[in-house]
């Protein structure tokens, strides 16, 4: 998509990580934000006064979503409605590594020399630019809860994509772009509206980094023949061996975050139906197509998605749409809202697949 006036310019991503003991990730950050600045591409081609239409329309349909979600979930009321900011591919690659930065900065890892720090940091710059480019070209949207000038989060719309998919899905510009908007709206409100959250969240990834240390890599040459069988039997699910290569410290922690990305992606796909159609008048079909969409794609796409974990991501809508589902269902949406109280009122990895066992546990 050509760039229109409006769309903010690019932002700027950390500086570059290399010095030796440094905390955090160690990621060339600028190398990974030009990386994928000249990987990811600018889109499809839209005329001017259309492109313009559409960010404006985005920019108004998240604030316009949000007090739909409001009104689904209850949660929120009295919080100031704010639009999204609307970007092209390579600003939200920008914003996206600029998130991870902020998000990974205070972990603390295992000290290197500054020789080999240098080294990896340019490699994981590399892979890392790769990556968030793959993923620029397919995302529609983001909420990142630690985005923004003040760092208290930003929620992000990419207009090319959203554009794309909908053109490729052959359905209503205008409810297209509203129910992507009901998606990350609903992000935005869980962050913003159950205070505990963002900060549990941090901690729980610096945990995840910070624990297990150099010793992964000793790890993963001795259980090379159990990785290869595992990533048979699993048939190419790359969760299943990221599972593997964690020791009991580390996988209790990301079953933790696991389950609670399950919850949030869950939630929101739940809420983004739940407006129907009075809000959304081909949500239906909006979701069907959009389904078929999530499953769709050649070998190579396929691939790149399994390996980038992709695959386990759709898994996660499906299994967290179905808890909340399921509790809505049998307690309503005030009773579902439990969830929120606290991370030990949360449901584990177990409990989001049998939905009953987190009922009988919070709501006896």
């Amino acid at each position: 998509m050509r760039s229109v006036e409006g769309v903010p310019p690019s932002i700027d991503a950390p500086a570059s990580t290399t010095g030796p003991g440094t905390r955090g990730l160690p990621v060339d950050w600028d190398l990974a934000r030009r990386t994928a600045a000249r990987l990811v591409g600018s889109g499809p081609e839209v005329g001017r006064e259309e492109a313009v239409e559409l960010v404006g329309r985005l920019r108004s349909d998240a604030a316009v979503a949000e007090r739909h979600v409001r009104d689904v979930t209850g949660l929120g009321q009295g919080l100031p409605l704010l639009p999204a900011d609307v970007v092209d591919r390579p600003d939200w690659s920008a914003a996206a590594l600029a998130g991870m930065a902020a998000l990974t900065a205070d972990a603390r890892l295992p000290e290197v020399g500054r020789a080999a720090r240098a080294v990896t940091c340019r490699t994981a710059g590399l892979q890392l630019g790769g990556v968030v480019a793959y993923l620029g070209g397919r995302v529609l949207g983001q909420y990142d809860p630690f985005g923004g000038p003040d760092g208290e989060g930003r929620l992000l719309l990419v207009a090319p994509n959203v554009y794309a998919a909908q053109q490729t899905l052959g359905v209503s510009s205008e409810d297209f772009g509203l129910w992507v908007c009901l998606h990350e709206a609903t992000h935005r409100l869980q962050f913003t509206a159950v205070p505990w959250l963002r900060d549990f969240f941090a901690e729980e990834v610096g945990k995840l980094l910070s624990v297990g240390g150099a010793d992964r890599v000793s790890l993963t040459f001795e259980r090379l023949p159990e990785l290869v069988r595992t990533l048979k039997e699993s048939k190419g699910d790359s969760l299943a061996v990221v599972e593997l290569l964690q020791g009991p410290e580390q996988r209790a922690v990301l079953d933790r975050l696991l389950a609670m990305t399950t919850l949030l992606e869950g939630h929101a796909d739940h809420v983004m139906d739940a407006v129907g159609p009075g809000i959304v008048p081909s949500v239906t079909t909006i979701r069907d197509r959009f389904t078929m969409r999530r499953r769709g794609g050649g070998l190579v796409d396929r691939l790149l998605r399994a390996l980038l974990g992709v695959e386990a991501k759709v898994k996660q809508y499906a299994v967290g749409s179905a808890f909340t589902d399921h509790v809505v269902l049998a307690v309503g949406m005030e009773g579902f809202n439990r969830v929120w109280a606290g991370p030990d009122t949360l449901p584990t990895r177990a409990e989001l697949a049998d939905p009953g066992s987190w009922l009988r546990r919070v709501n006896p």
